[in-house]
């Protein structure tokens, strides 16, 4: 119980995370964000062990990091930001209002890694297949690869270019979330 009331404000876990002697490798399935400073403490604790993470759906557990009862957002610097998707699918959908006929599309994509290959931007093409937009040695952040879905599809007239006034109306001054931003001594090793 008092590791619990402990780790709501970022404490440590009291020396109940402990290596195990002659492990090469540790695999974890499913951890909240509360439970990744544990992750984090067992990397400390035994830096030589690959520790591989299993379906942490990590941008969503991101977001919630800074929030009351989380882990700071400093956490994402110190170690979110050096774990390394092996495997990444993050699909996306979407929608655009046209000026003509079929006045709304309806788009989606995903982007995908497999490592040590690269992220790669991918439009459904509505047929059951995706088709390959672009490749990056880098992960674009979600408003990036949103933009390169839809410039994809202005390559093949199927939403038209209007200009820079109504794409900024379009997208905003914001597009990208909070650990993707440019910060003072922020990690970037997320994007690798």
């Amino acid at each position: 119980p008092e590791q619990t009331f402990m780790a709501l404000f970022g404490g440590k876990s009291g020396g109940i995370i402990k290596p195990i002697e002659g492990i090469d490798m540790y695999v974890i399935i499913i951890a909240s964000a509360q439970e990744l400073p544990d992750v984090e403490e067992l990397a400390e604790l035994d830096p030589n062990a690959v520790i591989c993470l299993y379906n942490l759906k990590l941008d969503v557990l991101r977001g919630d990091i800074g929030a009351p009862a989380f882990p700071p957002k400093d956490f994402q610097d110190r170690f979110l930001s050096r774990v390394k998707p092996v495997y990444y699918l993050r699909t996306r959908q979407y929608s655009r209002s046209t000026a003509a006929p079929p006045y709304l599309v309806n788009y989606q994509g995903c982007l995908f890694r497999s490592y040590p290959g690269e992220f790669q931007t991918l439009l459904d093409t509505g047929t059951g297949s995706y088709r390959r937009v672009e490749g990056n040695k880098f992960r674009p952040p979600l408003g990036m690869f949103k933009e390169q879905l839809t410039k994809a599809l202005q390559m093949e007239g199927v939403i038209q270019e209007e200009g820079n006034v109504l794409n900024f109306l379009r997208t905003g001054y914001k597009t990208t979330t909070w650990w993707e931003e440019e910060r003072e001594e922020a990690s970037d090793e997320w994007r690798t």
